[in-house]
């Protein structure tokens, strides 16, 4: 059931109203490459998403190049994460904390929202949750071929995304808390070297293209407090859970290790990347994405252990009475998601709109015009929709990205930049939105020059994440 909801809500509205935004339009236009190409280009750049890529490449391939193909990956991964999450909570507490763990997980916002995406986040929270699910099952019988599958699992998500491994520390801190046999310390101790030891090239190799994500800062205000309500609900929840039933009893078993195993991959993954943020801002959500499974089997065993007690308080004489309060409390739950539900299927959900925007280009530009991408990383705007920029000149484009291996090709220097802008009387300019910082860089300085000093505004249109803007020479509007 968990996984069939899984399905039915990452399928409904998945082509989002047939938009992309700049994480997906780069994942179609470099899958889109050769094999070769792909791989010039990961000596450059995004490395990280190496595999995921040659992924995506074959999928392409094979099924066709539509947004339902680019986003199917996502939409089964989370199935699948869905169905490990109702697995693990049954194997650890029963049937119904696995039932209601898997349903919330489908359900939690921020699945939902990377369930549409055309990125690897999805799948790498499909193999943890797998890896999580083995590693429960090595505990409770332990096999070499349980922590070799274990160990392979992690490697597999490692490979997707380096940050996945950050699951192995919270495994660890739940074998601690679980005071289990040496023996089983050094299993797992074993099975995560193995895990880490391929990742560590991948590691190495992208924290050379570190400045690709120099655009990540310090959490904001919205960001911290997010955090902190994820964790509170999870925090309360595990002290629910593991309260004993009759003070003076002692509390389930199965609750308890339930608890010491989602509790550490809630908290430590996101607490790993604030605390290296000290040194080099790294926090984003969907790179800890896999520590929602954790959230939703706290979920589940504590709306378990809420049944049971609801079942005790309850007069023999109305049996149906706890059936009828949990199912009006979901029916709630579902109408105080239902507004975040619908927007998340919206392109307003994403950063920014790269389909709108090229539309906009195509609506606003005329056949002697020149495009300027300022920065010149919004050039990836461009990439997926070839057909709305035909006829433009790119006007500070040395190399192509295709043929430079990169992401957003080579520009020229700022003098020949200046000489280029100058023998047009009309560019239309794409950039961010109003009030983002301006890079100092001199290509993007003279650029902003040339067009206050020489140019006017003939017209200039917001679009979800950027504005396009065309500029003129005065009285050529």
């Amino acid at each position: 059931m968990p996984a069939l909801l899984a399905l039915l809500m990452g399928l409904w509205g998945v082509r989002r109203q047939n938009t992309m935004w700049r994480d997906e339009s780069v994942t179609y236009q470099v899958a889109h490459r050769s094999l070769s190409e792909i791989w010039q280009l990961l000596g450059h750049a995004d490395a990280v998403h190496g595999l995921y890529y040659f992924f995506m490449h074959a999928l392409f391939a094979v099924g066709g190049d539509s947004l339902v193909t680019l986003r199917l990956p996502s939409v089964l991964a989370t199935c699948v994460s869905a169905f490990l999450v109702a697995s693990t909570g049954r194997r650890l507490v029963g049937p119904r904390t696995g039932l209601i763990g898997g349903i919330a997980f489908a359900l939690l916002p921020v699945v939902q929202m990377y369930a549409q995406e055309g990125r690897s986040y999805a799948m790498v929270c499909a193999f943890i949750a797998l890896s999580t699910y083995l590693f429960v099952g090595a505990l409770d019988h332990s096999s070499r071929r349980r922590w070799t599958a274990y160990a392979l699992t992690v490697a597999a998500a490692g490979w997707l995304h380096e940050f996945a491994v950050l699951a192995l520390p919270a495994h660890g801190l739940t074998l601690y808390l679980s005071r289990l046999p040496r023996t089983l310390l050094r299993s797992w101790a074993t099975a995560a070297g193995l895990s880490v030891a391929p990742v560590v090239p991948l590691a190495l190799r992208s924290a050379g293209q570190s400045g690709q994500v120099s655009w990540i800062g310090w959490p904001h205000a919205g960001e911290w407090l997010v955090i902190a309500a994820v964790t509170l609900v999870g925090v309360l929840c595990a002290g629910y859970a593991t309260k004993p039933v009759v003070p003076g009893t002692e509390t389930r078993e199965g609750a308890l290790r339930l608890v010491r195993l989602a509790l550490p991959l809630l908290i430590v993954p996101t607490a790993a990347l604030l605390v290296a943020s000290l040194y080099a801002p790294m926090y984003v959500d969907r790179y800890v994405l896999y520590s929602q499974l954790a959230l939703a089997l706290l979920i589940g065993v504590a709306v378990d252990r809420l049944w049971d007690a609801v079942g005790r308080a309850a007069r023999p004489t109305a049996p149906r009475s706890r059936a009828v309060v949990f199912g009006i409390a979901a029916a709630g739950v579902a109408v105080a998601l239902l507004p975040v539900t619908l927007q998340m299927r919206t392109p307003d959900s994403r950063k920014d709109n790269v389909t709108a925007i090229a539309a906009q280009v195509r609506t606003m530009a005329s056949d002697d015009a020149g495009v300027l991408f300022m920065p010149a990383r919004r050039r990836e705007w461009a990439l997926s929709y070839p057909d709305d920029f035909r006829g433009l000149t790119d006007l500070a484009l040395q190399r192509s990205p295709r043929a430079d291996n990169t992401l957003e090709g080579t520009e020229d220097s700022a003098d020949r930049i200046r000489v280029r802008l100058r023998a047009f009387d009309r560019i239309v300019a794409l950039t961010d939105p109003p009030g983002q910082p301006e890079d100092p860089f001199p290509d993007e300085a003279v650029k902003r020059d040339v067009l206050r000093k020489e140019f006017v505004v003939c017209r200039r249109v917001q679009v979800k994440g950027g504005q396009v803007t065309l500029y003129a020479r005065p009285g050529r509007c």
